[in-house]
């Protein structure tokens, strides 16, 4: 059996992506589930981009002890450098060095010529030596690149002492035989690659980084880089859970290859991103979609019934959903709340923040009959999980109807001072989030929209996710209640709060010259 290594890359190509950008705190949050995942390597991020990069990369580093903490790093000594720093306090570290060996990366985006884009790739990994015995390298655009070079460019960083080389499909572009071969003939065609691990990072273009990924590893690759919910630029990377899972559910095909990924964990890591980001998942989403163990059509319920593996291939308990659907209400106690919670993986909450939220669900609890897993998990994301907030909402009040002018008026807390607002609008959500722009003097653009509803029933929990445009930089926000219109302004406010964290935290870090 040989071990297949799991390279995430959530906090840094999948945070990349529009929308789905986080504050330190929240990077936090998520690398230590990403440990508790079981994740081999943790990509914290690109610690010479910014500032809020590095401080990202250095706390991760920090607080991450089982899993290997990576920054990613041109081959630049100076983001080599910075990579370094930010990784110093981290007990197991890895550097993860590129340059871009396509014959059209190399003339037109780097200017370079092959035999300068080889010296720099050497450079950089014996540079990175100075940091850490850990280095990849990585060759951008490889499945662009003409073999015979890239043979010569693995060779040549292998000997200058990377352990790992990195065979990216940057623009999605490759189909699962051709890049099967090309992971075999790196196999056959670099005389040293026995002493480095091949590894694949391959982008979903074509719907096709998981295949890809699946592909090569058949063919000998040991690491793949992924991401939770195959988050990432343009179409996303390879989905962790569907390439974990595919390798535990196929082990008849996939006979000699293991993950050390502690599966229940992963409907819970999935969940957890798309707080933190504001984002969902779609509903057929493989693995962790609302639909990926539902059964609607009599036929296959009926399979279902007589075996469940007539129509599931693996177990919703496998994945972490959560098998029990306890439901609680009004009448529910304390002790009944804190169990739930912790079937639902919370066990290390304190007294204090399980009263916090058992108050809430009292609350909750008085508006709508039953009270689900989903609802639970909004209030816990709500009141506990989050690390800004400056503004809150108060009290709303809403006038509409199809003969009268749709009219909002919202009480806000902002900086411990009450403000209320007033605005026309086309519509309840319209109005409301008018109004709230009012009382924050603020212009924004509203660039996407969506609700959805958390459980069963006409009281329902609605979950609003939107995309808003603040000083050109797209932020999302998601936020529930019971009444879409209270849904919205939260979520409008969930938006506002982390553009006005990270603008807070940026301008912090020039203050003190970081």
């Amino acid at each position: 059996m040989r071990k297949l290594i799991i390279f995430d890359t959530t906090l840094r190509d999948g945070e990349q992506a529009p929308g789905f950008s986080m504050t330190v705190e929240e990077k936090v949050r998520m690398a230590k589930q990403l440990e508790s995942l079981g994740v081999d390597v943790i990509e914290a991020g690109f610690a010479a981009a910014s500032k809020g990069d590095f401080e990202a990369v250095n706390e991760v580093a920090k607080e991450v002890k089982e899993s290997t903490v990576c920054s990613l790093a041109r081959a630049l000594h100076s983001d080599i450098e910075r990579a370094g720093e930010a990784l110093a306090p981290a007990e197991r570290k890895r550097i993860h060095t590129f340059i871009a060996t396509s014959p059209i990366h190399m003339e037109y985006k780097l200017r370079m010529t092959p035999d300068q884009v080889l010296e720099k790739a050497v450079d950089a990994v014996q540079f990175a030596r100075n940091f850490t015995d850990d280095v990849e390298f990585s060759a951008e655009d490889a499945v662009r690149s003409e073999r015979e070079f890239l043979y010569r460019v693995f060779e040549a960083v292998i000997a200058a002492g990377a352990k790992t080389i990195n065979v990216p499909d940057t623009v999605g572009y490759a189909v699962p035989e051709e890049f099967g071969q090309l992971i075999s003939d790196i196999l056959n065609n670099v005389p040293n690659i026995d002493k480095a691990v091949i590894s694949v990072h391959c982008h979903n273009d074509l719907g096709l980084a998981v295949a890809n990924s699946l592909t090569a590893v058949k063919n000998g690759a040991g690491q793949v880089h992924a991401t939770v919910n195959g988050i990432g630029e343009r179409a996303g990377n390879a989905a962790l859970e569907e390439v974990v899972m595919a390798i535990k559910v196929r082990k008849d095909y996939f006979k000699d290859v293991y993950t050390d990924i502690n599966t229940k964990e992963i409907y819970k890591t999935s969940r957890l991103l798309c707080r933190l980001t504001g984002s969902f998942v779609q509903p057929n989403k493989a693995i962790v979609g609302d639909n990926a163990f539902a059964h609607e059509a009599g036929i296959h319920q009926h399979g279902l019934l007589a075996k469940r593996e007539t129509y599931e291939i693996m177990k919703a308990e496998d994945v972490g959903v959560p098998s029990s659907k306890i439901v609680l209400g009004k009448h529910s106690g304390r002790h009944a709340f804190k169990t739930r919670l912790e079937e639902l993986g919370y066990k290390n909450l304190s007294e204090e923040e399980i009263d916090k939220l058992f108050a809430k669900f009292k609350e909750l609890a008085d508006k709508k009959k039953e009270v689900f897993d989903e609802d639970i998990e909004a209030l816990l994301f709500e009141e506990l999980f989050k690390s800004y907030e400056e503004v809150k909402l108060l009290q709303f009040q809403i006038v509409s109807g199809n003969k009268a002018i749709p009219t909002a008026t919202v009480k806000l807390k902002v900086d411990g001072e009450e403000i209320v607002s007033t605005a026309c609008g086309d519509g309840p959500v319209d109005s409301a989030l008018r109004a709230v722009e009012k009382a924050l003097n603020v212009k924004s653009k509203l660039k996407d929209y969506s609700i959805r509803s958390l459980s069963y029933g006409k009281d329902a929990m609605g979950e609003v996710r939107l995309i808003v445009l603040f000083d050109d930089e797209e932020v999302s926000g998601k936020g529930v209640s019971t009444d879409v219109i209270e849904a919205s302004v939260k979520a409008y406010l969930d938006a506002y709060n982390r553009y006005k964290a990270r603008k807070a935290f940026v301008e912090q870090r020039i203050k003190e010259g970081i």
